[in-house]
């Protein structure tokens, strides 16, 4: 069976992800932009990148590598096209992060923003040995109540995403890292428009 988000048009859900009352895809625009640079590092990988949204922040005088990971090719595909001035520093990988035979390449830090939800904490243990980082940075979706997809035109899109959907709660995620010796060093948070919020979690082995 194919994974849902190989099934979801990139316009539709970036459309969704920016309503005025979403906000979601500027939300994590302006979080990414401190994501990138709050480690010392010059390795980056962001799984789940979709179309690439907050690479713009990328300073190639600092990053020398930034893996783009998605399941979904056309995904991967708009978003090489979108920033071509990465040429040689971007290099998008098409993978499913659930199939455990996946090979991924070390980065320094690893990026999973509205990514845990559609594979839960034990296969992102998984992911994250190995690959084998030093920091992880996460960003979760808080939900205040039973719907995890926020109401809107395009909310049909996404009928079939309850398949792969995990709840998700900051201190589950804490002691799931902490598993596998990942340390928490900080949490952030940011209220969405509809009642969400996004949570952010930073951590270091």
């Amino acid at each position: 069976m194919k994974n849902p988000w190989e099934e979801i048009n990139l316009s539709d859900y970036e459309n969704h992800m920016k309503l005025n009352t979403v906000m979601q895809l500027q939300a994590m625009n302006d979080m990414m932009r401190r994501q990138f640079y709050q480690f010392p590092v010059k390795t980056i990988m962001v799984l789940g990148i979709a179309g690439g949204n907050g690479l713009e922040h990328i300073d190639a005088n600092i990053i020398e590598k930034i893996y783009g990971v998605d399941v979904n090719k056309e995904y991967l595909q708009a978003c090489a096209a979108r920033y071509e001035n990465l040429n040689g520093i971007l290099e998008c990988v098409c993978a499913d992060l659930t199939d455990e035979k996946t090979i991924l390449p070390y980065a320094e830090l690893v990026i999973a923003n509205l990514l845990i939800e559609y594979i839960g904490y034990a296969c992102f243990k998984k992911v994250i040995t190995r690959i084998n980082p030093q920091y992880v940075s996460c960003i979760i979706q808080i939900n205040m109540d039973d719907n995890f997809v926020s109401d809107s035109p395009f909310l049909y899109v996404f009928e079939h995403l309850d398949r792969v959907h995990h709840q998700m709660a900051e201190n589950e995620l804490v002691a799931s890292m902490a598993d596998i010796n990942f340390h928490l060093l900080l949490t952030t948070e940011h209220a969405l428009p509809n009642g969400k919020k996004l949570v952010q979690l930073d951590f270091q082995r």
